[in-house]
């Protein structure tokens, strides 16, 4: 399995999804009354869909490998004044947290594990959301052009991923808000329900 210890020094500048807000979509998932509960961002670098989820009356918690993404994302909520959890820990093994959510959040992790490492995450997600409970993924889309940036994803990629014990609500067309093309990046957004 591949290992991703480049996380946090990725985080000593300032990262192209680290756009200083939440992903657009994501506010209107959570304005449309989405996160409740307790929701789990997972990969959240520097906290802010952490901090959309507490900021719409959610108990939040955050969880990513990059031990500087949780320091700041930890100074952000304090200064900010929102009350939200943040751990460093390693989404292949949400087990370890020993809890369950009602919603977990993905803005851009799925799309980071090659194929022998997808069906571990999401047995790992699978270990943190409740039975009912809603997956929100956002992941970058095949329909991106080019070949900089991560692993592009297909539909049927996703379909393929979340076939066992899983009912895909929806994949639409989105976009990745990044610093660095004002036009951002083509993604697809997944509402993902645990069975």
């Amino acid at each position: 399995m591949a290992q991703h210890p480049s996380w946090n020094s990725v985080y000593e500048g300032s990262p192209p999804w680290d756009i200083g807000r939440p992903q657009p979509d994501f506010v209107r998932l959570a304005d449309a009354g989405k996160f409740h509960g307790h929701v789990l961002d997972v990969g959240c670098g520097t906290g802010e869909h952490v901090m959309l989820a507490a900021s719409h009356g959610a108990e939040a918690m955050g969880v990513d490998v990059a031990e500087l993404a949780i320091e700041r994302a930890r100074a952000k909520a304090q200064q900010r004044g929102i009350s939200a959890m943040f751990e460093v820990g390693d989404v292949l093994h949400l087990d370890r947290l020993r809890r369950q959510f009602d919603v977990i959040t993905d803005s851009g992790v799925f799309h980071v594990f090659d194929d022998e490492e997808r069906p571990v995450y999401v047995n790992s997600l699978r270990s943190a959301l409740r039975p009912g409970g809603m997956y929100y993924l956002m992941c970058f889309s095949d329909r991106q052009p080019g070949d900089w940036g991560p692993r592009r994803v297909s539909q049927a990629e996703l379909r393929a991923a979340f076939v066992d014990g899983w009912s895909i609500r929806s994949i639409d067309p989105a976009k990745f808000a990044v610093t660095i093309d004002d036009n951002g990046a083509q993604a697809w957004l997944a509402t993902i329900e645990r069975l």
